[in-house]
């Protein structure tokens, strides 16, 4: 779907741009508007279509200086190019984007693994979930609660028995996007007020209550003290220390209510629909979970802080009540109230990025999956796609090692072309008519643009990269290569261009017949494939 969309992008930008002297015709309006309809859908697959994206951009952004500098156009004329590309490129784009998130939210409507990575209130309205059924709909002390972060891709407070590696050295404090008993928290008095018993009649938490929150699963209290975080050095650490018994003033947190889409009435918390802030009592800092991932010794979890520098419009100091359980208050249904869309759709996108970046390579572990940006261009590894058995029909990700190795050099000698060019026409030389140089300018330049565009942000990123990731890259480089055939062939003779193509074809075609084995399966022992491993790297027998 991904290559589906980057082509027909470039198809329609191609055929847009062929007609560039029908400006405001049908036929100009409709290619213009398929191209921006393609950009929709390309970003709507996968946020590397924002590459694409770029590419037609930067071409749009030079036909409009162009356009700037023509004198002899008027300004209205200017003012409709520019609006016409704003109205395609840009309105019509974000609009799929949008409605390819409203139709997701519409069809898939039930709970699943992923849940926690929505606000609570989502959660709450999907089929099947556990979130807001039955809960209490007021908070009260002993009740046990999970409590979520409301920034975008805010997960839920977490702790486990793990420690730090520096600073106080107590028990981690993180968010964590998955449902896990380790999420539990209960709510408690502070130690200055009366014992807190379970067999009395509930005390409700309201607006401005000072609370303790007690770890179900370790006991220990939610504590931050003056040491700095562990990657975010301006905001103080946040642990769990002590337990019921032992612990001071650091242990206590006062509630700030910000909103409640279900009341004004602050008098009492409620699940789900209550949004309020944690204030340490001593420190005057806020409890915040920002987008920033601990290190592994972390499990790459959220970092929470206690941050003091922060506004009451951080999000990401904003928290409610999703889960809650206490037996002496009765069951409530907050979820008939629904979440907002376009605050669902921010949120699933920031999610998403937040998810993304944290697909670090574990140095820890061994991915023999992954592969390095420099080996894909030089197709010097393939993709297991399964388990390597030999009783299980076997599949391995392996280019055309003709279209891989042409393209790629094909990118070279591009750069060879344009360099020799440009030296002759400094050396006086006029061999180029100004067809042929917006021939190269257009067929051959973009494509090389695309491929860098496509290419280059795989090698800066940490994200751990797999073969797959090249592919969309590769087909900017295979229009370079057939730029090159076209340049080269095309005031030959007839007999000269159909021999030349067909010996490309035909070696094409050989080689995937060649290697049909791992295109449509392989059976049997994996050594009986061994004549196909040219490289060692190539593990497709062994």
């Amino acid at each position: 779907m991904l290559l589906c969309g980057t082509v027909s992008t470039v198809l329609c930008w191609a055929k847009f741009h062929r007609v560039q002297d029908k400006s405001f015709s049908p036929i100009w309006f409709f290619w213009l508007t398929m191209t921006g309809l393609s950009i929709g859908c390309v970003t709507s697959v996968k946020l590397v279509g924002l590459f694409v994206t770029a590419m037609v951009g930067l071409y749009t952004a030079e036909d409009l200086w162009n356009k700037f500098g023509d004198i002899k156009m008027k300004p209205t004329v200017l003012i409709a190019h520019v609006a016409a590309r704003v109205g395609c490129l840009i309105v019509l784009p974000f609009l799929v984007y949008l409605l390819s998130f409203y139709i997701h939210f519409a069809v898939l409507t039930k709970t699943g693994p992923g849940d926690a990575q929505m606000s609570s209130l989502f959660q709450a309205n999907l089929e099947g979930t556990e979130v807001g059924k039955n809960s209490p709909l007021e908070l009260a002390y002993g009740s046990r609660v999970t409590l979520k972060n409301m920034g975008y891709g805010g997960g839920l407070l977490h702790s486990h028995v793990q420690t730090y590696p520096e600073g106080s050295g107590q028990q981690q404090i993180t968010c964590y996007h998955h449902k896990d008993s380790n999420n539990d928290w209960f709510f408690y008095p502070t130690r200055e007020e009366p014992n807190w018993e379970s067999s009395e009649e509930p005390k409700y938490i309201s607006d401005n209550t000072v609370v303790r929150l007690i770890h179900a699963q370790t006991g220990r209290n939610l504590h931050s003290h003056e040491i700095a975080a562990p990657v975010t050095k301006g905001d103080k650490e946040v642990s769990c220390y002590g337990n019921l018994t032992v612990g001071d003033a650091k242990d206590y947190w006062k509630i700030e209510v910000l909103d409640d889409v279900a009341s004004r009435d602050r008098s009492k918390i409620r699940t789900l629909t209550t949004s309020f802030r944690l204030k340490h009592s001593v420190m005057g800092c806020y409890l915040r979970a920002g987008n920033t991932n601990l290190p592994q010794w972390g499990f790459r979890q959220i970092e929470v802080t206690c941050a003091k520098d922060t506004s009451p419009r951080d999000t990401y100091t904003h928290w409610n009540v999703e889960a809650h359980w206490n037996e002496k208050l009765p069951a409530g249904n907050p979820a008939v109230y629904k979440s907002p869309f376009f605050r669902d759709f921010v949120h699933l996108n920031v999610a998403m990025m937040t998810s993304n970046n944290a697909l670090v390579p574990d140095p820890d572990k061994q991915d023999d999956l992954a592969s390095q940006w420099w080996q894909w261009p030089i197709l010097n590894v393939g993709l297991r796609m399964c388990g390597w058995d030999d009783k299980i029909v076997k599949y391995f990700l392996l280019g055309n090692p003709l279209v891989y190795w042409g393209s790629t050099a094909g990118l070279g000698v591009f750069a060879a072309l344009v360099a020799w060019y440009a030296i002759r026409w400094q050396r006086g030389y006029t061999e180029l008519s100004q067809d042929d140089i917006d021939h190269i300018h257009y067929a051959g330049i973009y494509p090389v643009i695309g491929w860098f565009l496509h290419y280059l942000p795989f090698v800066i990123m940490a994200r751990v990269t797999y073969v797959h990731h090249y592919y969309p890259a590769l087909y900017f480089a295979v229009l370079t290569f057939g730029f090159l055939a076209d340049w080269f062939l095309r005031n030959r003779a007839a007999a000269i261009r159909y021999t030349a193509f067909g010996i490309l074809y035909a070696a094409t075609i050989g080689l995937y017949i060649y290697f049909i084995p791992i295109c449509w399966g392989m059976t049997g022992p994996n050594a009986q494939y061994s004549y196909m491993k040219w490289f060692d790297s190539w593990r497709m027998s062994d």
